[in-house]
């Protein structure tokens, strides 16, 4: 529900100096601080617009416009102000800025927010995390992780490979977390693809390593090709004309959403989830999550889409249990809080620098930077921030800096190499890395 946007603050600034900080919806969606001059970051087309913005939420042309958050610097030496949702669980309102008249900011917002004031922007933020009073997060463990140089063909033999390299090189690993890639398809996660063979032995093998098995789910999302698709239609969101909710398209399909409030597909998600914990995997990477909070109408009328994500969630964690690793990825930021022990803070990186599009939201190491850098404040206050992987093979472009970047945030430390392919700086890198993480 989308009210009319009403008038909060009016704000002389210094529009040369001023700074204006926006947070974006979810985990891939542009956050951070701009010049007033600066163009922010916007999606580039309809599909990027549902799957890593805020989907059926636009800002003008001209307008900063935060979701549940935005702080303004005026630049002339007085307080920041910082807008915030008054509940960030149940009600995330837009909070939208313009300049008028060359010098004053006028703030509006269409739900009800809060006004803080602090000393910075990043340091406002931090003091508004710190009042919500959420316990402080767990250490993470460290992690390798099989997506940014397998992506979904990842084989059985390569997981074997990679944990005979982690003993030849001495590498501090505590999870090997298996990604896309191991599954059917979307949806069918406890049906292997051809190249798993047995997903408890691949489980088992890590362990008698003295390792950790880690696994990658996107547990909202169902490829309309799955057999999950196929013989539980009823258990899908619909939109208000009785189609299949449109979770964007990816992967070279047009994806639909677990309706979590249908009794059946409750409990199919909790013996999915189940299962794996019965396997040995205890670290879950689950991603995509957008799409449980996406608008629709559910098997359960009553309950609206944001509940519907928190009790998706929540029954993921009773199902794995308290004492699991629990990372989220493409997940809506406030309606989170209290869920995970780890987020993704960024859009995925890359071994490129820039995005292929011209999109903030899609895979660069610019865009990982960028947002991740803008939403350092919640690192150790609401979670573990999770930079994204490090990528330290020769391969990689800027991989010097880009491992800058993830050290200096001092969150969630993963590897995503083939590590026989890493040169002597990659090994040294890698180890120095997840062996300086708080562990």
């Amino acid at each position: 529900m989308h009210h009319p946007f009403t008038p909060v603050a009016s704000v002389p600034v210094d529009p040369a100096r001023a700074r204006v900080h926006e947070e974006g919806w979810q985990s891939w969606s542009p956050s951070g601080t701009y010049a007033l001059g600066d163009s922010p970051y916007r999606p580039t087309n309809d599909n990027w617009a549902t799957v890593c913005y805020r989907p059926g939420v636009t800002a003008p042309e001209g307008t900063f416009q935060g979701e549940g958050l935005l702080a303004l610097d005026p630049g002339d030496g007085s307080p920041v102000r910082l807008w915030a949702a008054t509940d960030p669980l149940s009600g995330v309102p837009s909070v939208r800025l313009v300049l008028t008249d060359g010098d004053v900011a006028e703030v509006s917002a269409d739900g009800p927010v809060k006004e803080w004031t602090g000393t910075g922007i990043q340091s406002v933020l931090g003091d508004w995390a710190d009042s919500l009073g959420l316990p402080a997060p767990r250490p993470a463990p460290t992690v390798w992780c099989s997506w940014y140089e397998y992506f979904t063909t990842v084989t059985e033999d390569d997981i074997h490979e990679n944990l005979r390299a982690m003993d030849t090189l001495d590498l501090p690993v505590d999870v090997v977390q298996i990604d896309d890639g191991y599954q059917k398809a979307l949806g069918d996660w406890l049906t292997l693809s051809g190249r798993f063979r047995s997903r408890a032995g691949i489980a088992d093998a890590i362990r008698a390593r003295g390792r950790r098995a880690g696994i990658w789910t996107a547990p909202f999302l169902v490829d309309p090709a799955s057999d999950l698709a196929a013989e539980h239609p009823e258990w899908l969101v619909r939109d208000e004309d009785g189609d299949f909710t449109h979770a964007g398209r990816n992967w070279g399909h047009d994806l639909r959403v677990l309706d979590t409030t249908h009794p059946g597909a409750a409990a199919y998600l909790t013996e999915v989830f189940r299962t794996l914990r019965a396997e040995g995997y205890d670290y879950f990477k689950v991603d995509f999550l957008y799409a449980g909070a996406l608008a629709g109408v559910r098997h359960d009328t009553e309950t609206d889409a944001l509940t519907a994500y928190r009790d998706g969630i929540r029954l993921i964690r009773e199902a794995i249990g308290a004492d699991a690793y629990l990372l989220g990825c493409g997940a809506p930021m406030l309606p989170s809080f209290g869920l995970f022990d780890a987020m993704r803070v960024s859009p995925d990186t890359a071994p490129h620098r820039r995005p292929e599009a011209d999109d903030h939201s899609q895979p660069g190491q610019d865009p990982a930077e960028f947002t991740g850098a803008g939403r350092q404040w919640q690192h150790g206050r609401l979670w573990v921030n999770d930079p994204d992987c490090l990528m330290a093979r020769p391969a990689v472009e800027t991989r010097e800096r880009w491992a800058a970047h993830v050290e200096a945030t001092g969150g969630l430390m993963a590897s995503s190499d083939r590590l026989l392919s890493l040169d002597e700086w990659g090994v040294a890198t890698t180890r120095r890395l997840l062996g300086g993480a708080a562990r």
